[in-house]
């Protein structure tokens, strides 16, 4: 069974109406990004942090995964299938994909301070001041600028074991995940899923120049044509 190994990012869920990371000018849902996704912004401002991370736990909660997402889910009845997401919210896991690496934390956890007793917490807001079993102060369960991503050496192995890789939704400028795919096998198929111009690319990469689900749509009669 060959294996595929998709690297996506938020343009994949723009389609389901989640907003996408780099909207406009440094603004996520008009907050500041620096203020509510870098390690900086909790130390100044948890309380803040834990605002926003709320809304956005809310807003997932009135969004389902998209035809994007549904096809890669079903893919698997075909291939060896692993989802690493840039992403934080859990829209692959409703679609039906069972193999995910999220390398940026996940929405729907929460954490102790030192990223240890992570629980799940679904769609409800936390409160400020909540503790985690080891006493620590619980914060978002999520991987913010100027923090390690412990999940990229996971992500690292999978990739070298790519037969085909597609990378959708991502502008492939948030490093290190946009280096990913320079780990895949020589001898991989490489797809690059994006309506928009991309120039950061240092290996011979088939591009599909659509949004998720109309570029995955073609991916999938391509990929009957070859298996």
């Amino acid at each position: 069974m060959k294996k595929i190994v998709f690297l996506s990012g938020a343009g994949i869920s723009a389609e389901s109406g989640i907003s996408t990371f780099r909207d406009s000018g440094g603004l996520w849902e008009n907050y500041d990004i620096q203020e509510v996704a870098s390690i900086e912004g909790w130390y100044r401002n948890p309380e803040l942090m834990i605002q926003f991370y709320n809304e956005r736990r809310e807003q997932l909660s009135t969004v389902s995964p998209n035809k994007a997402h549904q096809i890669i889910a079903k893919l698997e009845n075909r291939f060896d299938i692993t989802v690493i997401t840039q992403n934080v919210d859990n829209l692959h896991e409703r679609a039906g994909s069972s193999n995910i690496i999220h390398l940026h934390g996940e929405l729907t956890k929460v954490c102790a301070e030192d990223k240890s007793c992570v629980t799940d917490i679904g769609y409800r807001a936390m409160k400020y001041g909540e503790k985690a079993p080891n006493g620590q102060l619980l914060r978002p369960f999520i991987v913010w600028f100027g923090e390690d991503v412990p999940k990229f050496d996971d992500a690292i192995e999978v990739m070298k074991t790519a037969d085909i890789v597609v990378i959708i939704g991502t502008s492939l400028k948030v490093y290190p995940a946009a280096s990913l795919y320079d780990y895949a096998p020589n001898q991989a198929l490489i797809y690059l899923i994006d309506p928009n111009e991309v120039t950061s690319i240092s290996k011979k990469i088939e591009v599909i120049k659509e949004k998720a689900a109309a570029g995955m749509e073609l991916l999938l009669n391509k990929l009957s044509l070859i298996y």
